[in-house]
């Protein structure tokens, strides 16, 4: 026993022993190891796999540095290089770039380009990969992808791949999330290989081209496990078996907006999706009455039907959503008073619901009076809809709200304390395009987080509103037309100075601009219609849009504007006097400059110069309007370096010289071009017929001279009916920068066009004028008969020249003319009876030139008023409406022609007389002495005459026995 007990008390110290040994071993190991960590002498980094990242690196573009990190030994400390933690395999490379942080230019730099290397399949053990807002122009995603088969995340979205998705991804069975969206230029022929990730649960090819493929449907419900699809913008075909209920009964989410399907909304496949939480269908087409079927939808969170056809009534079914949490309708039809909509939003999700948007739609009534418990709403967006009435006082009730949106309705009344006080969340406040007064205190404080405010056409004046100055983190501020008829204060400009878009036209206010407006974070200011005075100061280097128009502003455009990304430059109708500097040259960007009716002086600046100093060969210039100013010098050289030109207004300057025989090869877009009211001389030059699109050509009030080309027939802008969203009408349409719902600062062209014998106004509707005028000039020859076919003129004036000849026959072509002014000219000949064909003809001017004749009639001719003005000056004139009648044409004296052509045809009578009474003769003289040939005539006569008789008999009594019996059956 003794022995036993101590052997094993010599066991237990013996492994005593052992444990103690192992134990200090391990510990001196663990010492050795993190010693020789912290001296970087060990790397976890497996070598092939760090030589595989490095040829990655080496095969891609990094201006901004990104990798610098990736030069020590151990790549597993390398930025977007995770190893595991088992095996020290490379894992997950996640190298995200900054393209997509669109608001902020110098973050959208850093990003990553160039070719993506095939030597990244030696990171065999790769599960996660993520390269997306990068920047891989024309580069097509990577077939060897589906070689890397523990790929569970990819993620390529926003990196501007093209080309074809490669059908090898169909080899990663082991993928649970797959997002190549919105790569740009991406598209597939085919997606069957999809139905081979049978681990997806989240898909997104958002931004590809699919529009070839029409069962697309089918092939995603082979995805069991999937939970989220998106395929919006996908140019996706109705598919056949859009009516049949799909498989996918574990999805959560689906977007399929921007396929414009055009279809009836009801019935559709994804309404049998129970299991929903999150359906965007917006910007599809979809038409019909608003469907009962979302009631079925019992899961769903957010509910997104915007800018389709829906009409309708709100569905009571809404009451089953008990989950709705956002709800957004924005540009369909639905109808129906907005009381009704309150009722009808399901009581079960009253404390969940916190966003709902029903802009632009034709609600009416008035907000009821009385709000639900809907205590965690944070937006809501009614704009654009027909409601009448005040503004609740319960709005200031919903302390959670951020956005609030009641803008371009009839909302009248006052709005005060009680109905903002409460609102300590809000951010963004649209109430613009209402009749709505802005009855505040001058000590009350507004939320401290708003950052938009819109209220254009409120009533705010006529003091400036004191309570702005406490605004400190305003981005985009709209106070137009809200009579403000007071002196801009000082504060303001600080409050402004780090807004996005300012926008107070309309007003009354007085002031100069600041002289520290180049330091404002402006991209886009409208001071437009007030009484500010003084010069222009710099202006901020990130403004891209500004109007100073409709002002009292003095003194010479700045030498330096100061805004290198300036896009619409509008100054018109002011007082700016001087030259025009040269670094408007500088504005390379530039799409809109109007700086008419100012008292500028000079010549226009040649480019060229400055050009070659930036090594930029072109300007993007497209509108450009210098009308009503002193500017002199010859036709602008510069435009010839502005190929995108479609609007050039020079008229009432002291331009001189011929027109440039370049015009119609360096401004092939152009289509409207005043001239009017210059120095201009010389022949209209043929080049100037090869701007097809040419739809505006006045040349009036010059000099010029020669005849009018007969390739005026070559200018198809005057010929055929224009689309007015075509490519050279955009400089009337310059990407409107918004500053609200509703709201944007816009840019209108107006000018006087001398139609109808009068000065008119047009404003946008200009696109539509199609005009010619060449009228004051000393233009001689005929009027072309080509100028017939400019069918789609509406306006034609060729008056106060030296035309002679005839008007062309086929005037009356011109259907769609309205003002025809062909006066003061030396034409001759009658007037073509075609014009009294034209039916839209409301002004018509042929007076003093030398025509003669009968004027022609015609219902539209006999409509115009003043007819006597119309062909005064024409004493050649007869016929209504002139008091001159015509008179009667008079006998014309017999001459020696005309009485041997009556000879002849009294002979011509004579002979046939003379023969005809021969042959009778000779008829009686054969009957007279041969009896039997006279006994032959007479028998022949009597049987003709015996035949016809009883003929004639037997007819007769065979009618009168049948009138007979259908007498008596009728007894």
């Amino acid at each position: 026993m003794e022995k036993r007990l101590l052997s094993n008390i010599h066991l237990v110290t013996i492994c005593a022993i052992l444990l103690f040994t192992r134990a200090k071993s391990f510990v001196e190991s663990s010492s050795s190891s993190s010693s020789s960590h912290s001296n970087n002498t060990v790397t976890r980094c497996i070598a092939g796999e760090r030589s595989a990242l490095v040829d990655f690196k080496a095969s891609i573009s990094d201006p901004a540095n990104l990798l610098s990190s990736w030069k020590a030994d151990d790549c597993c400390k390398w930025k977007g290089v995770h190893c595991s933690s088992r095996n020290n395999h490379v894992v997950k490379l996640d190298l995200p770039g900054h393209g997509c942080d669109y608001n902020d230019v110098d973050m959208m730099m850093q990003v990553l380009g160039g070719n993506i290397s095939s030597s990244l399949l030696g990171l065999q053990h790769l599960q996660y990969l993520n390269l997306s807002c990068n920047e891989f122009y024309g580069v097509q995603i990577p077939e060897f992808l589906g070689s890397l088969h523990k790929l569970r995340y990819i993620d390529l979205s926003r990196s501007t791949f093209s080309g074809r998705i490669p059908p090898q991804l169909g080899n990663l069975s082991n993928l649970r999330y797959l997002n190549l969206g919105w790569a740009d230029y991406t598209y597939s022929m085919d997606i069957t290989w999809l139905a081979r990730l049978t681990s997806l649960e989240q898909l997104d090819l958002s931004g590809t081209n699919l529009s070839t493929i029409v069962q697309w449907l089918p092939v995603v419900s082979m995805l069991p496990s999937l939970k989220v699809l998106r395929l919006s913008d996908c140019n996706l075909r109705t598919d056949s078996s859009s009516h049949q209920i799909s498989n996918l009964t574990s999805l959560e989410t689906l977007d399929l907006s921007y396929n414009f399907f055009n279809t009836s909304i009801t019935p559709n496949w994804f309404w049998g999706l129970t299991s929903l939480k999150y359906l965007d269908i917006s910007w599809n087409g979809l038409y019909g009455q608003f469907p009962d079927e979302i009631g079925n939808m019992t899961s769903i969170v957010r509910l997104d039907l915007q800018m389709n056809n829906l009409v309708g009534m709100i569905s009571s079914n809404l009451q089953n959503l008990c989950s709705l949490e956002k709800f957004y309708a924005r540009g369909n039809n639905i109808s129906g008073s907005i009381t009704e909509f309150f009722l009808r939003l399901p009581s079960c999700s009253w404390n969940k619901l916190t966003y709902m948007s029903l802009p632009s739609n034709n609600l009416t009534g008035s907000l009821p009076t009385k709000l639900k418990p809907l205590s965690n709403l944070t937006g809501i967006i009614l704009g654009s809809n027909k409601l009448t009435g005040p503004v609740p006082l319960w709005i200031g009730e919903l302390t959670k709200l951020t956005e609030l949106d009641l803008s371009n309705n009839n909302l009248e009344g006052f709005i005060n304390e009680g109905h903002l006080s409460g609102l300590e969340s809000l951010e963004k406040l649209w109430l613009s395009n209402n009749s709505i007064a802005l009855v505040l205190n001058s000590t009350w404080v507004p939320p401290s987080n708003l950052t938009d405010i819109g209220l254009r056409s409120c009533l705010l004046g006529p003091k400036f509103p004191l309570w702005l100055r406490w605004l400190t983190r305003l981005d985009n501020l709209d106070i137009s037309n809200t009579s403000i008829s007071d002196k801009v204060p000082d504060w303001f400009w600080v409050v402004a100075s780090t807004v996005r878009t300012l926008n107070i036209r309309h007003n009354q206010i007085i002031g100069s601009l600041p002289s520290t407006m180049e330091h404002m974070k402006a991209t886009a200011i409208d001071l437009s219609s007030n009484q500010f005075n003084g010069p222009i100061p710099k202006l901020p280097i990130s403004l891209s849009e500004l109007d100073l128009s409709r002002n009292n502003l003095v003194g010479p455009l700045p030498s330096d504007f100061g805004a290198p990304s300036l896009t619409r430059l509008i100054l018109f109708d002011n007082s700016i006097s001087g030259t025009i500097p040269s670094s408007l040259c500088k504005l390379r960007l530039l799409l809109l400059l109007d700086i008419s009716e100012n008292k500028l002086t000079g010549q226009i600046p040649d480019c060229a110069a400055i050009t070659s100093e930036t090594n930029i060969t072109s300007m993007s210039i497209n509108n450009l309007s210098l009308r009503n100013n002193n500017l002199s010098g010859e036709f602008p050289s510069f435009l010839q370096d502005c190929p995108q030109l479609s609007f050039l207004d020079l008229a009432h300057n002291n331009f001189v010289g011929t027109l440039p025989t370049w015009i119609g090869d360096k401004l092939p877009y152009l289509a409207f071009l005043r001239l009017r009211s210059n120095k201009f001389y010389g022949r209209i030059p043929e080049e100037l017929t090869q701007i097809v699109n040419l739809q505006y050509l006045d040349l009036s009030y010059n000099n010029m001279t020669g005849i009018i080309p007969k390739s005026i027939v070559n200018i198809k802008g005057m010929i055929l009916m224009q689309d007015y969203d075509d490519s050279f009408h955009r400089a009337f349409r310059y990407g409107e920068s918004i500053i609200g719902p509703g709201d944007m600062i816009t840019y209108t062209e107006n000018f006087t066009v001398v139609t109808k014998g009068q000065e008119r106004l047009y404003t946008g509707e200009i696109i539509y004028m199609v005009n010619l005028d060449l009228s004051y000039n000393n233009l001689i020859g005929d009027i072309p008969e080509e100028i017939g076919s400019l069918v789609e003129l509406k306006n034609l004036n060729l008056s106060w020249n030296t035309f002679s000849g005839k008007i062309p026959a086929n005037i009356g072509a011109l259907a769609q003319v309205e003002s025809l002014d062909l006066s003061h000219n030396e034409l001759s000949g009658g007037i073509p009876a075609s014009l009294s064909t034209l039916t839209s003809l409301s002004h018509l001017n042929l007076s003093y030139n030398n025509l003669t004749g009968e004027v022609p009639s015609g219902n539209q001719l006999q409509t115009l008023e003043d007819p006597e003005s119309i062909y005064i000056g024409n004493p050649g004139l007869c016929g209504s409406p002139l008091s001159q009648e015509c008179s009667q044409p008079e006998p014309t004296p017999a001459t020696v022609e005309h009485h041997e052509d009556l000879n002849d045809v009294v002979l011509f009578f004579i002979a046939m007389g003379s023969g005809y009474v021969m042959g009778l003769w000779v008829v009686f003289c054969t009957f007279l002495f041969q009896r039997k040939w006279r006994v032959k005539w007479y028998s022949i006569c009597d049987g003709w005459y015996d035949r016809v008789y009883v003929q004639v008999a037997v007819t007769w009594a065979s009618w009168t026995r049948k009138k007979c019996a259908e007498a008596e059956s009728d007894h």
